[in-house]
């Protein structure tokens, strides 16, 4: 019996860049980032952990697009989601592809990120399979380089257990039509998990997302998808089919309880503040963290305390001091019996801003449990 990708197990990382200095902007990729996080964080849809999602948006060099990737890679066990959105590239002296960086130059590979380093990435990870997902011009070229035009460029190029899907063929542009709020691509895969697939399946696989998007895009007139796959990872069941019979769904799936929306709707918080945090918009980020920790179900710790180091961090970046040290204490209570090292993250920032606020005493002590829980000494009371 098919079964979903265990999300406690998996982790994604969705990367998109939305501005440039030199190429076109693409405004309707910010928007692919968020709403594809709130999808795949949805537990109706996946349920993947606000915490294993990571958004990346406007990565600035090469590092800050792919160390995300091998740290997402070093944790996921059982799938590893990789999506970019963005201006795909070509080198004028090559056929590979490259994923655009705010700095990039059309023709200048250089100024961009190889999609080799991606699959670098990729090769190293633990999870048993790994999707990519490319939104962007010449994106073909990776599934033709992963499948390999003959035997020496598949050894070099297989990554075992992958799954690439792509937005258009190797020498087509994909489109961000104007007007509309997502690319032509991820607004047809985004459909597709939030109303589902009439008469399709319970779960939805990999292979019959690509069928379903194929088969609609092209009826559009728009750029057709192409995959790439190995080890039969097609058959992976991704998503939760919307549309299947209520019968169906009920007997695949457990009902959806008030708490699951609103876990849904706070990974969806937290994921909007981060992006607004990384463009420097602090401002509009801090009330919808607040509103985040408001929301927060009871129960779902993972989730909770995310929001909390997000929202403390910010605080304290923006000099409300008084306010992170509160949201960090509040969160200590929760953590400081754990052995973790989420509990050791929050001893280390309170005990630094209770350091800084002139409470040295304090910091001493939270810094003393932190070092208990290191060594494995039992919590004090």
């Amino acid at each position: 019996m098919a079964v979903l990708a265990d999300p406690s197990l998996s982790q994604a990382v969705l990367i998109g860049t939305a501005s440039y200095l030199h190429l076109e902007p693409l405004p309707a990729v910010e928007a692919n980032l968020i709403d594809l996080a709130q999808e795949l964080c949805d537990p109706t849809v996946w349920g993947l952990p606000v915490q294993h999602c990571t958004v990346v948006a406007d990565p600035q060099g090469a590092s800050a697009m792919l160390d995300p990737v091998h740290q997402a890679a070093e944790e996921a066990t059982d799938t590893l989601f990789v999506y970019y959105a963005g201006h795909g590239m070509r080198d004028v002296d090559s056929a590979d592809l490259f994923l655009g960086l705010g700095g990039s130059r059309e023709g200048f590979g250089y100024t961009a990120v190889g999609y080799q380093h991606l699959r670098g990435a990729l090769r190293t990870a633990r999870a048993r399979r790994k999707v990519v997902v490319l939104d962007c011009c010449f994106s073909g070229r990776a599934a033709r380089t992963l499948a390999g035009a003959d035997q020496v460029l598949a050894a070099q190029a297989a990554v075992d257990g992958a799954y690439v899907l792509t937005a258009s063929p190797r020498d087509r542009v994909a489109l961000s039509p104007d007007g509309e709020r997502n690319t032509a691509f991820t607004a047809e895969l985004l459909r597709i998990l939030r109303h589902g697939v009439p008469d399709g399946p319970d779960l939805l696989d990999l292979d019959t997302l690509y069928r379903v998007l194929r088969e609609r895009l092209r009826s559009k007139n728009r750029p057709a998808p192409q995959r790439s796959q190995e080890n039969g990872v097609g058959a992976l069941p991704l998503a939760r089919n919307k549309a299947a019979p209520a019968r169906s769904r009920t007997r695949a799936q457990p009902p959806v309880l008030a708490t699951e929306v609103r876990a849904a709707a706070v990974a969806t918080g937290l994921n909007i503040a981060r992006m607004l945090r990384a463009e420097g918009n602090s401002r509009d980020a801090l009330p919808v963290l607040r509103l985040a920790l408001q929301e927060q179900p009871p129960g779902d710790q993972g989730n909770l305390l995310a929001v909390q180091l997000e929202l403390s961090e910010m605080l304290a970046e923006t000099g409300q001091i008084a306010e992170a040290i509160t949201v960090l204490e509040s969160a200590f209570t929760q953590v400081h019996k754990a052995y973790g090292p989420e509990a050791v993250l929050v001893c280390r920032r309170l005990a630094d801003l209770l350091q800084e606020s002139g409470n040295h005493i304090q910091a001493c002590e939270v810094l003393k449990h932190a070092l208990d829980l290191c060594d494995g000494a039992p919590p004090g009371p």
